[in-house]
Parts: C-alpha cells; sequence; structure tokens
C-alpha cells in the first residue's frame, strides 16, 4: 500500500528535527550525533531514534501534544 503524499508534511520538518534530538537526547545518542553526525550513525541507532510505530519519537510527540493541552493560554 502507498502511502499518501499528501499527509507527509503534517509538521514542519523543524518540528520533526527537534522531536529526533529530543529522543536522541534520552536515549544518550545526541553527543555521538554532534561529534559524528547522522549519516556515521549506525542504522540500530538511527532506528532507536525513528523507531517504529509507537517507538521513542511517537511517544516523545504524543507527550508533547498532550502537555500543550494542558498548558493554560
Amino acid at each position: 500500500m502507498s502511502r499518501n503524499k499528501n499527509n507527509a508534511n503534517i509538521l514542519p520538518q523543524s518540528v520533526l528535527d527537534q522531536f529526533k534530538w529530543e529522543v536522541a537526547d534520552e536515549l544518550g545518542l545526541s553527543e555521538k550525533i554532534k561529534t559524528q553526525g547522522w549519516e556515521n550513525m549506525t542504522s540500530r541507532e538511527c532506528g532507536h531514534v525513528g523507531g517504529r510505530i509507537g517507538g521513542s519519537m511517537v511517544k516523545t510527540m504524543i507527550r508533547r501534544a498532550k502537555e500543550s493541552l494542558n498548558t493554560p493560554v
């Protein structure tokens, strides 16, 4: 089944990058990424950051969304 390309840009890339860095920091990978770059990370390390559906990045996104809903305006 192909993905719907219209849904690919629901969040701006800068927001997705912020989530990736937050998860990488939680996993203790941010220093390695800063010194070696994403291109030198192993597939396993990158997989831990992005993860499968329901993985670390999605959990972080859900947590942030809940926090924003609980914050008074």
